[in-house]
């Protein structure tokens, strides 16, 4: 399919000083728009100035939920190249979500081939700091005009981007977790492993009672006992006790996090104890009472790694690694973002150079 360049006539203000960019707040000059009927499939690819959309106030994203989406980076590499980390995979579970909330499956390659045009376009717009990028949002929402409920057949997929900074405040000093025992974000059989707006509007009340008490984020638990451990709002979790590095299979109700996956693979090829399996929040606060808890972080495209220093679950506190950083967590953190900036040779095949 080709994709057609309209470029934008009038450019913006590009930002000066990367130490002051915050997360998501920040748009290039241009979008990629493709778009979907029935009849037609995927058509008329364009790149065309930023801008807003044109919607009809009945269009069934608006009332009816099927809007899907994804977030993925593209990297200033050490040696001036522009990288993207794991992209095809990103594309891969937004086609996932698709299927869940019936909508059509988008075809990877002309995805990752409109993704690396659009990013040349606003190649200038790709901060150059260790620990910036230029932050990736694929989005699919549903544009067909009805009030009857069922699957749309009109569909707008594209991708937005935008230079960044570190997502949480606290950079790479541990966070503040408020375990939620009495709002659940999502059950097995539910969409919980889709990356569906639905899902983040659930988890929003909960997170904003907990910001109010001083906590960064929730640790969510399952939906049916309010016992094992899910993951917290924006990321995976993972917990070392002993010498058993451990987070919760995907069962259903759980995002199949990319940096996640990434984390796993890492830690069976150095040779490490991983293990996937259910971890109740008893196990958890036990093993930090004894001692036996020595690293807790989450993982997500947005923070990469996020170590977490405290937990509170039923009004008690428990400090993590001594509020500080955990050896694994900051291991981690240098290889992927090493792999990512292209500072050494990436032994998975995850990186790809595209200009």
């Amino acid at each position: 399919m080709e994709i057609k360049v309209n470029l934008a006539t009038k450019l913006k203000e590009k930002p000066t000083d990367e130490s002051k960019l915050a997360f998501g707040e920040l748009f290039t000059d241009h979008m990629l728009l493709i778009d979907y009927d029935t009849n037609r499939g995927w058509h008329n690819a364009r790149i065309e100035a930023y801008g807003y959309l044109r919607l009809d106030p009945a269009a069934a994203c608006l009332h009816y939920g099927q809007e899907i989406f994804e977030g993925l980076k593209a990297y200033s590499g050490k040696d001036g190249g522009i990288y993207l980390f794991r992209a095809v995979d990103n594309f891969k579970r937004l086609n996932h979500s698709a299927r869940r909330v019936c909508m059509p499956e988008l075809d990877v390659d002309l995805a990752m081939e409109a993704l690396k045009k659009l990013i040349l376009v606003d190649r200038e717009w790709i901060p150059k700091s260790r620990g910036t990028s230029l932050y990736i949002r694929p989005t699919m929402i549903a544009t067909e005009a009805f009030l009857s409920v069922h699957p749309a057949s009109n569909y707008l997929f594209y991708i937005i981007i935008g230079p960044v900074g570190s997502y949480y405040r606290e950079g790479l000093n541990p966070v503040k977790i408020y375990v939620e025992d009495k709002y659940v974000r999502a059950a097995a059989g539910g969409t919980g492993d889709t990356k569906t707006a639905g899902n983040y509007a659930n988890s929003l009340l909960a997170a904003e009672e907990a910001k109010k008490k001083g906590f960064t984020q929730v640790l969510w638990l399952d939906g049916c006992e309010k016992r094992w451990v899910e993951e917290v709002g924006t990321m995976n979790m993972f917990f070392v006790i002993d010498d058993e590095i451990i987070t919760a299979p995907l069962t259903g109700s759980i995002l199949g996090g990319i940096t996640r996956d990434s984390v796993i693979r890492i830690v069976r090829h150095w040779g490490l104890n991983m293990k996937e399996r259910l971890v109740s929040i008893d196990e958890v606060v036990a093993a930090a009472t004894s001692g036996r808890l020595k690293e807790a972080f989450g993982t997500g495209t947005a923070a990469v790694i996020s170590p977490v220093g405290h937990i509170t679950y039923k009004d008690k506190d428990y400090v993590i690694a001594g509020g500080k950083m955990g050896e694994l967590s900051q291991k981690l953190y240098d290889e992927i973002v090493a792999i990512q900036y292209a500072e050494k040779p990436d032994p998975y095949g995850w990186r790809e150079k595209i200009g």
